[in-house]
């Protein structure tokens, strides 16, 4: 089971379960993200992937069992331990979420100038080389409004990457991109993984985008509430009798399904 690796486990949710009031989202979650893997969070709409990434960066915590961090355990740790722990991680929300009175490069420079105390130079010099490692490098002095949707998507990843994270997370990264933007988007979380050789959490119900890029994951059930799958998407296409699963992953289109790092496409 994903949950039970140690050793080059760079994130593990040990006993995990999510709630909100009574209501559980997902219980007795075990699962391991080793370092510099692609993992993938799985499942249908409603099933809690956002929920989980929310515990997993620190902004739900957990009805019961914990988040483990390099073997830290990041929910019994103090308040300030925490934060310290959390300028480690670079979040990609679904949306972007860039402030649209800012321009990009603004927005990429502000957990730089919020987090460190570098000079103002260095923090635009920064700004500068994070949005051309996602090809935005002449687009810092324009508006999140005059983007494209992939372009958007690119600005958030590069302000993601600003503190040059140990643990990058991405919520629904395709989700509303065309698939050329979603392919381009796919292409590049693949080199900031072999460039960087940063750790990548990837939540997704995108198909074509999971088979493309992540060599792991957990696949969550709504009804069941808990992890009913562990392994690489491509893994469970081929191979997992669940028949949730296997209702799941047949939705690809074979024109569409991208191979991933065991041979693309």
């Amino acid at each position: 089971m994903a949950g039970e690796r140690t050793g080059d486990d760079r994130l593990r949710g040990r006993g995990l379960t999510l709630a909100f009031g009574p209501r559980i989202v997902q219980s007795d979650l075990e699962f391991s993200v080793r370092t510099g893997s692609i993992f993938a969070v799985m499942g249908g709409s409603g099933c809690g992937k956002s929920t989980v990434l929310r515990a997993m960066v620190g902004l739900l915590r957990p009805a019961a069992g914990t988040v483990l961090v390099d073997g830290e355990d990041y929910w019994a740790a103090a308040e300030a331990r925490r934060a310290e722990i959390g300028r480690r991680f670079g979040v990609l929300f679904q949306n972007g979420a860039l402030w649209s009175s800012m321009t990009v490069a603004e927005n990429v420079a502000l957990p730089l100038a919020m987090l460190t105390r570098l000079d103002a130079g260095s923090i635009e010099a920064l700004a500068r080389l994070k949005l051309s490692l996602v090809g935005l490098g002449a687009a810092g002095g324009r508006m999140p409004s005059e983007l494209s949707g992939g372009m958007r998507k690119r600005a958030g990843l590069a302000r993601a990457l600003a503190l040059d994270p140990d643990i990058l997370f991405l919520d629904e990264p395709s989700a509303g991109l065309d698939p050329i933007a979603s392919k381009r988007l796919d292409d590049l979380i693949l080199e900031l993984r072999d460039g960087l050789g940063a750790t990548i959490v990837m939540v997704s119900h995108e198909l074509p985008s999971l088979f493309a890029v992540c060599d792991d994951g957990v696949f969550l059930d709504a009804e069941a509430r808990t992890a009913i799958a562990h392994g690489a998407p491509r893994s469970l296409r081929d191979r997992c009798d669940h028949p949730t699963v296997r209702a799941f992953m047949a939705r690809a289109r074979p024109e569409y399904a991208r191979e991933g790092p065991d041979g693309r496409r």
